[in-house]
């Protein structure tokens, strides 16, 4: 539903704590004027950039997320836990458009909330079914989007001219699953206590591939970015965890085995989607960077002509929540950027001027358009 129908259908309780919210010039007991000189309000573009503006960072990482979900409704506590996520963070380096002010009261997120259905965020639902549900009107989101891509384009540098080189690596990771998948199929392939093949046979697979990765020392931390992440590196762990999530691989008696899914796979000349292994990176993902979809959509709005990567951090870091030991520039250029780039979704150039650049390719603006309207309620799941 859109703003308007909203409206009709909130009761004059809420219509008067909007108006009031937003200084409305209306009877309060006429709920027609009520809405008329909200929507007046709302309706105007200065205004409704006006407000934004004037959102603290961790609103505009709340209001991000929202317009990005699928979900048409969503739980106090589903709305509370959500302010938690995104509540400010002390991070170098990551400019938000707006900043908090040191005299302003830290609010509850029960408080938030009732802020948010002050200023016309949040509805409650209008059916037996929905009504302990809160609904973000539609044309609100769109025009949030509007607004946060004007302020994310500010900041940004582009190239006037291709940099010297690039890296493009364009079906790459298909091609590269398919190795792996015959590998398995013809090797005996034993694990270790832990589980995970042991160095000289990742090495052995490694140089089988297109894109070789070094291996993982020993004492560096890693987890959270899917079940092999621990032993494998990033773009091997994420094709390997795809194909076991596929079944077409599997851990059994300490020995790595191609399933006869797997066998068949290969044996009918099947082609790997890079769609689908994107779509699985998202969700794997997710649980380290909830607004994984977000980013993936914004760098795909501020890169589609070569940006420096300075700048592009500059616009995007503030929307980024550190996890444990990996900073959100880190997450940005390894966990995001880099693994776009094994998907064949962004290039990544270098040049003496302007140093790291990227931009986007077809394919990566195809993906990115496309994941946000999209549930991952079917995704694969380890």
């Amino acid at each position: 539903m859109n703003l308007a129908d909203m409206l009709t259908y909130a009761d004059i309780g809420q219509l008067s704590n909007i108006a009031n919210h937003y200084d409305c010039d209306a009877k309060r007991n006429s709920k027609h004027e009520l809405i008329q000189s909200i929507l007046s309000k709302l309706g105007r573009r200065e205004f409704f950039e006006e407000q934004v503006s004037s959102l603290t960072p961790s609103d505009l990482r709340f209001l991000n997320n929202l317009v990005f979900d699928t979900r048409t409704g969503y739980s106090l506590e589903e709305l509370t836990a959500a302010i938690r996520l995104t509540a400010d963070v002390e991070e170098k380096g990551a400019k938000a458009p707006v900043k908090k002010k040191a005299s302003e009261k830290t609010e509850s997120p029960r408080e938030a909330v009732a802020r948010y259905r002050r200023s016309g965020w949040l509805f409650n639902g209008f059916t037996h079914s929905t009504k302990y549900l809160f609904q973000v009107p539609s044309d609100l989101k769109e025009r949030f989007r509007d607004v946060l891509r004007e302020r994310l384009h500010e900041n940004l540098q582009r190239l006037t001219d291709d940099p010297e080189v690039y890296r493009d690596e364009q079906g790459l990771a298909a091609e590269d699953l398919m190795l792996i998948l015959k590998y398995v199929g013809g090797h005996d392939i034993e694990l270790n206590q832990e589980g995970f093949m042991y160095r000289r046979n990742q090495q052995q697979l490694m140089s089988t591939l297109h894109i070789t990765e070094p291996l993982i020392t020993k004492g560096a931390w890693r987890f959270g970015y899917g079940r092999s992440c621990i032993e494998y590196p990033d773009r091997f762990a994420l094709l390997y965890d795809y194909a076991y999530a596929r079944k077409w691989i599997t851990e059994s008696n300490a020995r790595l085995i191609l399933t006869e899914s797997g066998t068949s796979f290969i044996e009918e000349g099947n082609q790997v989607s890079v769609i689908q292994i994107f779509r699985f990176w998202l969700r794997l993902y997710k649980g380290a960077i909830p607004n994984i979809t977000s980013l993936v959509y914004w760098i795909s709005q501020c890169a589609r002509d070569w940006v420096t990567a300075a700048s592009l951090f500059e616009s995007l870091g503030w929307l980024i929540r550190p996890f444990y030991y990996d900073s959100p520039q880190n997450m940005l250029e390894h966990r995001i950027i880099r693994m776009l780039m094994h998907l064949g979704m962004i290039r990544i150039g270098e040049s003496q001027t302007m140093g790291t650049s990227y931009k986007m390719t077809a394919l990566g603006l195809k993906a990115a358009e496309a994941s946000i309207h999209i549930s991952d309620s079917n995704d694969l799941i380890l």
